[in-house]
């Protein structure tokens, strides 16, 4: 009877945590509504600067593209957002992209005073008046801060948000152009746990006997190894004088084996089975690992698990995007991915989307796998980055390997899903610069 009480309880959490995982609320259409409509005609302005001289938008501009950034020192989420923007400041400008910050304080000690702690050093201008009794707001509709707007070298606007994410994105791909998949890059086969694993190595221009560090990426649940999350980060790499492999688990992608067969355990040793394979290779001069969800857990307890063998680090480096350590819970609470089984009985497998087959094996393995017990074993250094919205695997599952990993860094990136979708961008230049600092 117990038994039975405890399979519906675990079945209605499972139920709540499949509904509330996939809802995912864009903050723009709750404070966003009022503010300047994207292609119309962006107000001109005077106003001024901390110093007292006027600075006109018109001016100013010139042709440019220009962020105004609407804030306050007394404003918790302006200041939260003020290190990001500056960042973007500093990273754009360089391509002629400029900022003006438009302050609603009405003190200027005040404000002087957050300028230089947050290091700003674009323009600033405001009207020293209470927020709701500015003229800018009005013009651009302004009903919350922070909010920004992007106005084209035409003076229409291109973008009108309260999410910086939002504005970085924009950025990127007016600087850069946007995500595209590129075939290159070394096609390979290697034996794996479950029959052979398709990978592809992607490295850089090497002089002969000349050596590179090389990464090892782990794609995540029902994942594989193409797709911008990797491909990014890999391309940086290889820019920046490092290798890297990306390889299908058995039973994904191009890779034999079949899905329904496919366990966290046998997953470990399909990526134990690369880790050899690239080590072996004669232009390899030492190995990372990096992995997204299950992959994650998958590069997480590898480290572990080699580093006990090797009685020290097995990488010189770890990175982690949203390390799935909720598998095990989900097994035992009787719901993956939104699909509920009994835990205790699952049958042959369990159906999931798309004709995937989850096999009872990879229940039965998930309920008792020391996932950060073993990872724990692995003690240098490591990157951890999670989104605080992610509904699929709760970022406090990420906090947990920072807990036990005394030698990492954690980011958490605030409204980022599983995917990073917000600004995927923004994801893998952190897991590319942490990779190539450490790597380098």
């Amino acid at each position: 009877m117990k038994k039975v009480l405890l399979f519906f309880v675990l079945l209605s959490l499972g139920a709540i945590a499949a509904r509330a995982q996939f809802i995912q609320q864009d903050l723009d259409n709750k404070y966003a509504t009022e503010l300047v409509k994207v292609g119309t005609a962006a107000p001109d302005f005077k106003m001024k600067t901390p110093e007292g001289k006027t600075l006109q938008l018109s001016k100013f501009a010139k042709g440019k593209t220009v962020v105004l950034d609407f804030w306050a020192s007394w404003c918790r989420d302006c200041r939260k957002d003020a290190p990001e923007v500056v960042r973007m400041y500093e990273k754009y400008r360089q391509h002629g992209i400029e900022f003006i910050g438009i302050s609603m304080d009405t003190d200027v000690e005040a404000w002087k005073k957050a300028i230089g702690q947050f290091g700003i050093t674009y323009p600033q201008v405001s009207e020293l008046k209470k927020f709701k009794e500015t003229d800018i707001a009005k013009a651009y509709g302004v009903n919350w801060i922070p909010s920004m707007v992007v106005i084209g070298p035409d003076g229409q606007v291109k973008l009108s948000t309260v999410l910086s994410y939002k504005v970085d994105k924009y950025l990127k791909e007016l600087t850069t152009g946007a995500y595209q998949p590129k075939q290159k890059g070394e096609s390979l086969f290697i034996d794996g746990d479950h029959g052979r694993l398709k990978a592809i190595i992607q490295k850089p221009e090497l002089q002969p006997g000349e050596k590179c560090p090389m990464v090892v990426f782990c794609h995540g649940f029902s994942g594989r190894k193409e797709g911008p999350l990797f491909e990014l980060v890999a391309d940086t790499l290889q820019a920046h004088g490092i290798a890297s492999i990306r390889f299908d688990f058995n039973g994904h992608g191009e890779s034999e084996g079949e899905f329904v067969d496919m366990t966290v355990p046998n997953e470990i040793e399909d990526a134990k089975k690369v880790v050899e394979y690239v080590s072996n290779l004669s232009y390899v001069s030492g190995l990372a690992i990096a992995g997204h969800s299950q992959g994650g857990v998958v590069a997480s307890m590898l480290a572990g698990k080699l580093s006990e063998e090797l009685g020290r680090p097995a990488f010189k480096a770890v990175a982690l995007m949203a390390p799935a350590a909720v598998l095990r819970d989900d097994a035992i609470r009787g719901s993956t991915m939104g699909k509920q089984y009994d835990p205790f009985n699952p049958g042959e497998y369990v159906e999931l989307w798309g004709g995937l087959k989850l096999g009872a094996e990879f229940i039965r393995t998930a309920f008792s796998l020391p996932i950060y017990e073993t990872a724990a074993k692995y003690q240098g250094s490591a990157l951890i980055i999670h989104g605080n919205a992610d509904r699929v695997v709760p970022y406090t599952y990420g906090e947990r390997f920072h807990e036990i990993w005394p030698n990492s860094e954690l980011v958490i990136q605030e409204y980022y899903d599983h995917g990073f979708t917000q600004n995927m961008y923004r994801t893998t230049d952190i897991v590319s610069e942490y990779l190539i600092r450490q790597l380098k």
